[in-house]
């Protein structure tokens, strides 16, 4: 099992795609408030494994959080349920933000 692992412009690249992959915010409610990218669903790291149900394991999937630590263990975890697709953004909204688009909150 290998988890892709993505720039954020080339993550930017992949979103502006006809079909585009599904972007999974896996940080708290508290950071979402903070920073956002607009179109990603939010399902916090802690809630996941209840919710993963709300999940299609064959749509490609990019997974973010701040820094991109949190999002490659949810990313090994999908991979690990049948996923077939899945990336880590490397970096997070905090790359993000740097290299796509700074208005962005940094925290």
């Amino acid at each position: 099992m290998s988890i892709e692992t993505l720039t954020a412009p080339q993550t930017a690249g992949r979103l502006a795609a006809p079909e585009a992959p599904l972007l999974l915010d896996v940080r708290t409610g508290a950071e979402l408030a903070l920073a956002r990218i607009e179109g990603a669903l939010h399902i916090p790291m802690d809630t996941l494994p209840g919710r993963v149900g709300e999940l299609d394991p064959a749509r490609p999937t990019i997974v973010i959080c701040h820094h991109g630590l949190r999002s490659m263990q949810v990313a090994r975890w999908l991979a690990h349920q049948g996923f077939e697709a899945v990336a880590n953004l490397t970096g997070g909204i905090e790359a993000w933000s740097r290299l796509v688009d700074p208005t962005v909150r940094r925290y």
